[in-house]
């Protein structure tokens, strides 16, 4: 299977199969290419819709040469803790930011993520994100304020009471509460409606079908939810350096 960048060749053929209707399998098949690369250079270059091969060739060669420097700057920097390498882990948080965009978030939103997810902190304050993802302050509060409200992040004032934004494992408990409880409003539509169509009548049943169907998840993923919390989220000794936050826990 060949590695490497994609050339410009292979990204007219993604052009090609993405009019053509082709599914992300059957394009990378056609390539000799991993799903995930045909996927990544897709939702990082527009999307399905948007796709562009000269405009894809053009921005990768953009990135290359940004990567350059920011390499250096690291470099410059010291080495990285845990004797990691500094393009691997960019490399990472790209691929990264690429699965969260996929899985419906926007660009923005999805870097700032993936940048929080990546330190060993786990926050990072609104200077810290804007200077690592070379952005304005702006886009990054956009992208904070997104976030926070799905619950993905929290704020939280450090001892020189900066405000920090902070990922760990109890946000995802409270994103998937949050996720099981979004359709309580439908269920209850759902059964408003099948008690004014008749019960008993075609559609009555499918709305009540679908109204169970959903209360059913709704019930497990919150049993599921609370059973990880308690089980799998296994509080951790912090790494030398690291700054272990205030707890009331004896």
């Amino acid at each position: 299977m060949p590695g490497g960048r994609l050339t410009q060749q292979e990204r007219q053929q993604i052009a090609l199969g993405l009019a053509d209707g082709l599914a992300y399998a059957e394009i990378a098949r056609r390539l000799d290419r991993p799903t995930s690369t045909v996927t990544r250079e897709v939702m990082r270059n527009g999307g399905p819709t948007g796709y562009r091969a000269d405009l894809a060739q053009h921005a990768t060669q953009q990135r290359t040469q940004r990567r350059r420097p920011a390499s250096s700057r690291r470099a410059d920097s010291g080495p990285l803790p845990h004797g990691r390498d500094a393009d691997a882990v960019q490399e990472f948080e790209e691929r990264l930011s690429t699965v969260l965009m996929i899985s419906g978030l926007p660009k923005m939103m999805a870097r700032v993520l993936a940048s929080l997810y990546t330190t060993d902190s786990g926050s990072l304050t609104a200077a810290e994100l804007s200077q690592r993802l070379q952005v304005s302050p702006a886009s990054v509060s956009k992208a904070i304020t997104f976030l926070e409200g799905l619950d993905l992040i929290r704020r939280e004032r450090d001892e020189r009471r900066r405000e920090r934004y902070v990922v760990d494992d109890d946000l995802w408990y409270q994103s998937m509460v949050r996720s099981a409880r979004s359709n309580d409003q439908f269920v209850e539509a759902a059964r408003e409606g099948a008690a004014v169509l008749g019960p008993g009548s075609p559609a009555a049943v499918r709305l009540e079908n679908a109204a169970r169907f959903l209360d059913f998840i709704h019930e497990s993923l919150l049993r599921a939810a609370e059973q990880a919390r308690e089980v799998l989220y296994v509080r951790t000794e912090p790494a030398s350096g690291d700054v272990e936050p205030d707890s009331d826990a004896g």
